[in-house]
């Protein structure tokens, strides 16, 4: 006598939702990237792929111990169901927590009295003492800098920097004399597609050059303190380059008495 062994349909159901789940999850963040589709359409599309993700997992989890207890086929299916959802919920959870352990600051800048200007639009921002003290706390290194190099060379130093970060240009001033001030402004594109505006100014004085620097997020969705962590490392890299330049340039030739 032939036994008839039955597939569960919860575990059909679960993998057809986390097979639907994975490209809805990573399509629109590639789409995004490349400008072709708005962040609200983005972000609603992953709020769906994100549902699809979590109800595959659910009913993956309930196919498992049906299958346990019934005897059907179906381990196959819910396991990859499960695979699937995990490789959509585990990015979430992992933005997640960085919203919770970097709180969100969408507007940084080395010197908050009068801060490198933005050629995009965004919505004006207010930052009172009590933000700023946080961003200040939050991120020490992200201080304005001064040099004992002309603004000119240092203009250059700083654009080399930016170069090799392969940001978008958007502006470029170089300053024309030592005394003068010039002005980069640059967008980057995070991992998920959202873009940021970082606005560097180098203004020229008599003992060198001072550089102040600002990471602005040109949208609402939350930057995961990714604009402070851009200050710093930027301005830390320029530390160490300038401080080759300077172990590395020639000494001045002493008069002779």
């Amino acid at each position: 006598m032939r036994i008839l062994v039955r597939t569960s349909k919860w575990a059909v159901w679960a993998r057809r939702f986390g097979a639907l789940a994975l490209p809805l999850a990573v399509l629109p963040v590639l789409l995004h990237r490349e400008h072709i589709i708005t962040s609200e359409n983005f972000i609603a599309v992953e709020a769906v792929a994100l549902a699809l993700a979590a109800l595959a997992v659910a009913m993956a989890l309930v196919a498992f111990v049906r299958l346990w207890f019934t005897g059907d086929q179906g381990w196959g299916r819910a396991a990859l169901a499960l695979i699937f959802g995990m490789l959509c919920l585990g990015p979430a959870a992992w933005f997640g927590w960085l919203a919770l352990h970097d709180p969100d600051s969408p507007d940084v800048s080395t010197d908050f009295t009068n801060p490198p200007p933005l050629v995009s639009f965004v919505e004006s921002r207010f930052i009172g003492p009590d933000e700023r003290q946080r961003i200040e706390a939050t991120f020490p290194n992200a201080r304005s800098r001064s040099y004992p190099i002309a603004a000119p060379q240092m203009f250059d130093v700083v654009a080399g920097l930016v170069d090799d970060r392969g940001w978008e240009p958007r502006a470029r001033r170089a300053p024309q004399t030592s005394l003068d001030a010039g002005q980069l402004n640059v967008v980057v594109t995070t991992l998920l597609g959202f873009r940021q505006e970082v606005a560097i100014r180098v203004a020229g004085g008599n003992d060198g050059a001072t550089v102040a620097m600002r990471s602005a997020s040109l949208s609402s969705f939350p930057d995961f303190g990714e604009n402070g962590q851009r200050v710093e490392a930027f301005l830390l890299d320029l530390d160490n380059q300038v401080t080759l330049m300077l172990r590395d340039a020639p000494a001045a030739p002493q008069a002779d008495n």
